[in-house]
């Protein structure tokens, strides 16, 4: 049974975000973003494809040099290299599943247990991340033979070996079936509410986030379009009309 982490009356925001802007070239892709992001929580992002998602994925990560400024539990990171950034707690999966092809399911979680984990390498906590992302009867087989829903499946589980406070997944659900939808909703639901551990969400189904989700972020072209409570935010006519399309009710 997991630990749930403890949450104090009145704590920081796990996550604050304060005037980030990123350009390539003459591309502003995130422009003065601020948002903050409060422990124990399901936070959404969402917005239209271009509108900057990923890339502010890759400047929580470290992956991108940027202006402003990004504090984790009150410390900044910005300048931080992402090993740094995983090693203090901030976990994230991809679009596109990153496994290792020719690793063993085991040996995949084991890798992000062992990199990154603070408490360094145990295998007892593998054997229950196997368990939790429903992969146990499949550890010992190479990761290049999972179908899509497993692979992803398998990153999560690589990503949560790492013991993170924060899980950033990004549109975990693209290319599922309503079957899998519901399964991958439940594993992030068990991830906050049995660990503890607060999760932001990058989705294009916006039921799911107005389901799954205590706060939603719709971004435009790098830019906070409106932030707040998931069902208020579908409903504002800035949002509709930036994401949703005409054809929305």
């Amino acid at each position: 049974m997991f630990e749930l982490q403890s949450l104090k009356e009145g704590t920081i925001s796990i996550l604050d975000v304060r005037t980030v802007t990123k350009k390539f070239g003459e591309l502003t892709a995130v422009n003065r973003l601020s948002f903050k992001v409060d422990p124990g929580r399901i936070f959404g992002i969402a917005g239209p494809n271009g509108a900057g998602k990923s890339t502010l994925y890759n400047l929580i990560s470290g992956l991108y040099t940027f202006n402003g400024s990004i504090l984790f539990n009150d410390r900044e990171i910005r300048g931080l290299p992402p090993h740094d950034i995983a090693k203090l707690g901030i976990s994230r999966t991809f679009q596109i599943p990153q496994t290792f092809p020719s690793l063993t399911v085991e040996k995949s979680i084991g890798v992000g247990n062992y990199f990154g984990s603070r408490d360094g390498f145990e295998a007892s906590y593998v054997d229950t991340v196997l368990y939790l992302v429903n992969l146990a009867e499949k550890r010992y087989h190479p990761a290049k033979q999972l179908n899509l829903l497993d692979k992803k499946m398998l990153m999560i589980g690589a990503a949560l070996a790492t013991k993170p406070s924060i899980l950033m997944l990004d549109e975990p659900m693209a290319g599922s079936n309503a079957k899998e939808i519901l399964l991958l909703m439940d594993l992030i639901q068990r991830i906050n509410q049995e660990m503890g551990i607060t999760i932001i969400i990058i989705e294009h189904f916006m039921k799911v986030l107005t389901e799954l989700t205590q706060e939603l972020l719709i971004i435009e072209t790098g830019t906070k379009i409106c932030c707040g409570d998931p069902v208020k935010v579908t409903a504002d006519p800035r949002v509709i009309d930036c994401y949703l399309g005409d054809g929305h009710d």
